[in-house]
């Protein structure tokens, strides 16, 4: 949501489209992203969208993209290592896809592109092939429906759940049905969000980015607790 604010000349805001600029995204993108709060606006008495240069650059940062320093200025060469060294130190957040329907599959993985290297995407089309990918290495996030040819998505989330090593993973599952049918079925594992069908990629994209942002900023909490042990 954004308000109307007075904005002075010190004010240091972006139009949606300098955002969608420096981000590399489409000015869609950034009027989903406003709408979803991932990133804040406020709008001018004039009704445009105004968003702080400062949010704009943080979300720039996790999407490991250079720092640009401050506004009309370029970056030092120091902050520049710093920033590329920083980013080389963080692996990218591993995120598996499965899905019967392969065009959607591929429409995700170009909206989850506005992530550059913050993540990594990798796709399944059976719950066979996903149990093999997820096998190779848990992921950090498991998107999946439950419709899937052979083993469907309840029988692979019910084997995953025997594996105590994947406790850490976020788990969500795109279903049309009621939690009252998935009960009689069985039900799903604890650590699996249900999310209901349909569900766009950009949809996608906005939850996924969210779940980013809040993974990052976790992270970098645990860092400096290391650090300061």
């Amino acid at each position: 949501m954004s308000q109307v604010i007075p904005l002075g000349p010190a004010s240091r805001m972006l139009t949606t489209r300098e955002a969608a600029t420096r981000l590399g995204v489409s000015l869609r993108t950034v009027q989903l992203w406003v709408e979803a709060s991932i990133l804040p606006a406020a709008r001018t008495p004039g009704g445009h969208r105004r968003i702080p240069y400062n949010a704009v650059e943080a979300l720039a940062m996790s999407m490991g993209l250079e720092s640009l320093g401050e506004p009309g200025t370029a970056p030092s060469v120091p902050a520049a290592a710093n920033a590329a060294s920083h980013h080389a130190q963080e692996r990218p957040l591993r995120i598996v896809l499965v899905a019967q329907e392969r065009a959607w599959l591929a429409a995700c993985v170009s909206a989850l592109e506005v992530f550059g290297q913050s993540v990594s995407v990798e796709t399944a089309d059976n719950g066979y092939v996903a149990l093999l990918r997820i096998g190779q290495e848990p992921p950090d996030l498991l998107v999946t429906t439950l419709e899937l040819p052979g083993m469907d998505g309840l029988q692979m989330l019910k084997t995953l759940e025997t594996h105590e090593s994947l406790g850490g993973m976020r788990v969500w599952a795109l279903t049309s049905e009621s939690l009252e049918r998935l009960g009689a079925r069985g039900g799903l594992p604890p650590m699996v969000e249900t999310l209901s069908l349909p569900v766009s990629p950009e949809a996608l994209a906005i939850r996924t980015g969210r779940w980013v942002l809040a993974r990052q900023s976790t992270d970098r909490g645990l860092r400096q607790e290391l650090r300061q042990d």
